[in-house]
């Protein structure tokens, strides 16, 4: 007797998802302390997902081989939004239901964060940001505030950027975003950015998910004397603004300034040809390359390729800055527990928010976060990088970002 497709399929499915998210039994939760990962895993995202799960996994088989925390072990428990608000806060209702579940690890869209946080706050749910980078992610009005990120925030992106463009001789700026909240969110950090300037975009150009054609905003914002053009996007949007870049006459092609949305996927393999014909700097924080603290990526790498041997050296960790930021976040969660002596949410929480100080790989926190301030992160943790020839991310100075400079 066959199978009807649709079934075989499913069980296919299923079977996969058990592979690759595997349940702890009832007796284990009871005794193991879960952290739930809500990121892309399988869509345009995926990489940079599937860069803050090793990051995670690293912390955790280091803080296992430790002891554990109060004597638990931790466990990471998967799901895949897939880059959908909708299935983000699905994924949030089961993690809140399933038993010794402390804390959830976010993914890198801000539009599925920005939906999942009145679940997150309606169920006391610990949310740790290690890539969205939208500011209503954590100034988000609720109180007290269950979100605490290690990560970019935008209201001090958009300065960054900004001033790296006018560093470089680019005084008049043309923004293209994205019609997401995260765009929004850049939208606002760089007028005000600007406005204490006294200078203004000269445009700012909007575009949907799953555009194909971006040539007549970039022509739009050219005609509006654009020097060099902001971009908000993610992988394949991104893609798009690149290859229609890349098609006008070379000295019509304007450089193009980042935020780091587009390192979270397979964008460097998907335009590489496109990249060699303009100048494309980003936004980054943790590079292999020039890291914040030495000693500490070099351990960091050491763990890493522990965990994952088909890692021979830095330049092999695909969006490092993923990993980098879980890594911190579940040690500082980790940390968090012990001080509260608990797992309660709330508890943990309230911990957070008195860590007194801690040895990251990022920075020497001191403290992470505390009551008003859950962004661990400022602009002097941000670097500006470009992709060389093999696709590696170097980070670079802001004067050589361009070729060209001033026009």
């Amino acid at each position: 007797m066959s199978f009807p497709a649709w079934l075989a399929s499913l069980l296919a499915a299923i079977s996969l998802s058990t592979m690759l998210i595997p349940f702890a039994s009832q007796a284990d939760q009871s005794q193991t302390i879960l952290v739930g990962l809500d990121a892309d895993m399988s869509s345009g995202a995926a990489e940079g997902g599937e860069s803050i799960r090793r990051g995670a996994l690293v912390a955790i088989r280091e803080i296992n081989e430790q002891g554990g925390v109060l004597g638990r072990k931790m466990k990471l428990v998967v799901r895949d939004p897939r880059g959908n608000p909708a299935r983000g806060k699905d994924n949030i209702m089961e993690f809140v239901g399933m038993p010794g579940l402390v804390a959830v690890l976010g993914g890198v869209h801000t539009p599925v964060a920005l939906h999942e946080l009145k679940a997150i706050h309606a169920n006391k749910m610990i949310y740790l940001g290690p890539w969205a980078a939208g500011t209503p992610v954590v100034k988000n009005g609720f109180k007290p505030n269950f979100v605490f990120r290690v990560s970019v925030r935008d209201s001090y992106a958009g300065g960054f950027m900004s001033d790296h463009g006018l560093k470089a001789g680019y005084k008049k700026l043309g923004l293209l975003f994205e019609r997401t909240g995260w765009g929004r969110s850049n939208e606002r950090a760089i007028k005000d950015a600007l406005g204490k300037r006294g200078l203004e975009p000269v445009g700012l150009e909007w575009f949907n998910w799953g555009v194909a054609d971006l040539s007549k905003e970039i022509e739009r914002l050219a005609t509006k004397g654009a020097q060099a053009i902001i971009l908000v996007a993610n992988p394949r949007e991104g893609g798009i603004a690149v290859k229609f870049m890349a098609a006008r006459t070379e000295s019509k092609r304007l450089p193009i300034i980042s935020h780091w949305g587009i390192s979270g996927g397979d964008f460097f393999d998907q335009n590489k040809s496109h990249l060699a014909k303009i100048d494309f700097a980003f936004l980054q924080t943790f590079s292999f390359l020039k890291p914040p603290l030495p000693e500490r990526a070099a351990a960091f790498l050491d763990s890493f390729k522990k965990n994952f041997p088909e890692i021979k050296s830095a330049t092999d960790v695909a969006s490092p800055v993923g990993a980098a930021h879980a890594y911190d976040l579940l040690h500082l969660l980790a940390k968090a527990i012990t001080v509260a002596g608990s797992t309660d949410r709330v508890a943990v929480r309230d911990a957070l928010e008195n860590i007194k100080d801690h040895a990251g790989l990022m920075k020497n926190y001191a403290p992470p976060f505390a009551e008003g301030r859950h962004d661990a992160l400022d602009a002097s943790n941000f670097i500006m990088a470009k992709f060389d020839e093999k696709g590696i991310i170097r980070p670079v100075s802001h004067e050589s970002i361009f070729k060209t400079g001033s026009q």
